[in-house]
């Protein structure tokens, strides 16, 4: 009787957490009140006029939050002249030539396809005049491109379900810093402040930041930890995990050095109402300037 009561409490909290969020569309509207909200100017002027591309393509899940995620980024950018924003769900952008033309790369939300993991590789399915053979090498040397791209001082920040769009591949793991394993249901989540006095997290003025969202757990190259971790999660307050997890604390964003490049992965937000708080708006903006060069903070990896 007492197992069952638990079951039918964690549903209940689980369903009060996404009756909470309904979807929406991203109307002018909703644009204009996160503008108002929204940073006025970066804490770091640029070196120079600094350029980003916003990938958003997805093949897999279906993030709501995509057009919204494209938005805040951009007009982040926009509003406050740390940078300038092109928007692209088209492969061929991953060429070297075009990657060349960014200081960054965002990637929005690119879930791939389960159990292949590939996003590349499933755009690449979509041209019939491809043998299987010639896809897979393409797939591989865009998937290079990109990692060339970083290793050679270009940025990377990675929004959400985006460290799901090569979650197969090592490299990409490295990379990035991490893979997706799983995530229990939506839920209320409270993320802690890893290091408070860090420039980057500064922006949530000491306090945890408190939202609905899918708790992320990571395996591959998050196992290697070899990243400046910005906020975590204790895991034993988490509901309804379907296996157990093994560490109590478990990071949702970081920061990274990789080869001359720079790497920020931010795992919140799966709702479009995560961003009606200023402090996630500045906190994505200083995670902008971060791999676009211009804010200089302490990103050496976790100390074991």
């Amino acid at each position: 009787m007492k197992k069952i009561l638990i079951t039918i409490t964690t549903f209940l909290l689980v369903f009060t957490a996404n009756a909470q969020l309904k979807e929406f569309a991203c109307t002018p509207e909703w644009v204009k009140k996160i503008e108002e909200i929204a940073p006025e100017k970066p804490v770091v002027q640029p070196q120079k006029e600094r350029k980003i591309l916003i990938f958003d393509k997805f093949t897999g899940f279906n993030h709501w939050v995509v057009p919204h995620t494209t938005e805040v980024i951009r007009l982040l950018g926009e509003k406050s002249g740390a940078y300038k924003a092109d928007v692209c769900s088209d492969l061929s952008f991953f060429e070297s030539d075009k990657l060349k033309k960014y200081d960054a790369v965002v990637l929005n939300n690119n879930c791939s396809v389960g159990p292949r993991r590939d996003q590349i590789l499933d755009m690449l399915d979509e041209d019939k005049s491809l043998t299987e053979e010639q896809k897979i090498k393409k797939a591989a040397e865009l998937e290079k491109n990109l990692i060339e791209y970083v290793r050679k001082g270009g940025g990377l920040m990675v929004v959400h379900g985006a460290i799901v769009m090569q979650n197969n591949s090592m490299p990409f793991s490295e990379m990035v810093g991490g893979s997706f394993d799983y995530h229990p249901p939506q839920q209320e989540i409270t993320l802690e402040l890893a290091e408070p006095g860090h420039p980057l997290t500064e922006a949530f003025e000491g306090r945890p930041f408190v939202h609905v969202d899918e708790p992320y757990l990571f395996n591959k190259a998050y196992e290697q930890k070899n990243f400046r971790p910005l906020l975590y999660m204790d895991t034993d307050k988490l509901t309804n995990k379907s296996k157990p997890i093994d560490e109590k604390i478990k990071y949702v964003s970081w920061i990274k050095r990789f080869g001359k490049g720079r790497v920020f992965y931010v795992s919140p937000s799966h709702n479009a109402q995560s961003f009606e708080d200023a402090r996630l708006l500045k906190f994505y903006l200083n995670g902008a300037q971060y791999v676009l060069g211009d804010f200089k903070c302490d990103d050496s990896p976790l100390k074991k």
